[in-house]
């Protein structure tokens, strides 16, 4: 059997698009240079452990659910006031069980001491908590949930890089016990920056920082998109990071077009909490549209995948996709994943600006579908085709990215699949 069974299904990869000269040179330029880096070992690492991290986050997610202190009020409230206590601790269960999974990866990806490996990388991810975090266990789990798949990845990496290092410069005999002495190396100096509060993760904390003094501006707004999504990528829980900085900022703002509204005057703000739901169709990424899309993939696996997060997105809560595809430090879906909010967050502001839709009155949760969100919000029906508009420009973006991604998993199933 030379293909896959999904290979004769309809596809967005066989059509008319194909003859375009954009779609020509992107896939003579860009897809050789996409797949190089997507065939990286420890890029290999890292989609093949991401997905099977969602255990600990499916482990700990119902758990901390239940131990949420108690809260009054309607079902809405409750369940919405459990989960946003119970998300962060068991994003640092997923990264616990990550940083586990990675080290045996990248040992068997680039063939390096497992057992140095999987002494390194926990011990330097222990010992590098991040800020907030040496109050209490709780309080711990809460911190590293925001930067705890980051730290993982990146510390996992950086340790991966030292014993390939000296697997490469040692000769044979050395090897051995080298790998030891960095390992051991390793775990001190991890030790040492614990004992006084130094962690990767503070140098995130400290850069994103300056956005709390741009305001309800359009650099206020397309800097926030930015980060965010630029964050997911490195594994790093955007919204949670930019929560504490932002959050007081924007909600203060659409507060005022609420007491506006209510008192019969002009909304003063364009850049508010809910602006962000016309921005995010699908979550972060704006990736409803790439569930779409991924639904006509003749890859089987990006096909299941996209069937099973195809309802979550439309309630906007797309981690499932982001660990699951992965698109976490995916090098075909990076690009889209932060320039089409980048150009939503553009077209919504200007959209607002000139008037075509209303500004933001309300603030509602980014649990509710897009569609309906977005009208509450505003209470303009305007506002229903601008977040359509933003759905299928976002989609165009992703176009050619997905082409070459399905391509690519089609490849590597043809390969993987025995002749018959």
């Amino acid at each position: 059997m030379l293909r896959s069974s999904g290979a004769s299904k309809p596809s967005f990869a066989k059509s008319s698009l194909d003859q375009s000269p954009l779609f020509a040179w992107f896939d003579r330029r860009v897809v050789p240079a996409l797949r190089r880096f997507g065939d990286a070992p420890a890029l290999v690492a890292i989609r093949r452990a991401l997905p099977w991290s969602l255990i600990g986050l499916g482990a700990a997610l119902p758990f901390f659910f239940i131990l949420a202190p108690h809260r009054s009020g309607g079902f809405g409230a409750v369940f919405e006031g459990r989960m946003a206590f119970a998300l962060l601790p068991s994003f640092a269960a997923m990264a616990i069980v990550l940083v586990f999974l990675l080290a045996r990866e990248l040992a068997v990806q680039l063939k390096i001491t497992l057992t140095g490996m999987l002494i390194a990388a926990p011990a330097a991810f222990f010992l590098s908590p991040p800020p907030g975090a040496h109050s209490n266990a709780l309080a711990y789990l809460h911190a590293l949930g925001t930067v705890g798949l980051f730290l993982a990845i990146a510390l996992a990496l950086l340790c991966a890089s030292l014993f390939v290092i000296v697997q490469r410069k040692a000769p044979q005999r050395w090897q051995a016990p080298l790998s030891f002495a960095v390992a051991l190396a390793i775990v001190v100096i991890a030790g040492v920056l614990f004992r006084f509060h130094i962690s990767p993760a503070q140098a995130i904390v400290v850069a994103v920082r300056p956005l709390s003094s741009l305001g309800d501006t359009y650099a206020a707004l397309l800097a926030i998109t930015v980060v965010e999504t630029a964050l997911w990528i490195a594994g790093v829980h955007g919204p949670a990071t930019l929560a504490a900085i932002v959050t007081p900022i924007y909600l203060t703002l659409q507060l005022q077009n609420t007491a506006a509204f209510s008192n019969h005057l002009a909304l003063p703000h364009v850049v508010v909490v809910s602006t962000f739901l016309f921005v995010f169709p699908g979550g972060a990424g704006a990736t409803l549209p790439l569930v779409v899309l991924l639904l006509f993939s003749r890859a089987p696996r990006l096909r299941s995948i996209a069937k099973l997060t195809l309802l979550p997105a439309i309630f906007n809560l797309n981690e499932p996709l982001l660990f699951g595809l992965p698109v976490v430090f995916n090098p075909f879906l990076c690009v889209p994943f932060v320039l089409a909010p980048a150009v939503l967050a553009t077209v919504t502001y200007l959209a607002m600006r000139i008037g075509w839709v209303h500004t933001p009155i309300f603030y509602l949760p980014s649990s509710v579908p897009t569609v309906v969100s977005t009208y509450l919000a505003t209470l303009d029906w305007r506002a229903v085709i601008l977040v359509l508009v933003n759905v299928i420009i976002a989609g165009a973006i992703y176009v050619p990215f997905v082409r070459a991604y399905d391509e690519h998993e089609l490849r590597l199933s043809v390969h993987a699949t025995p002749p018959c």
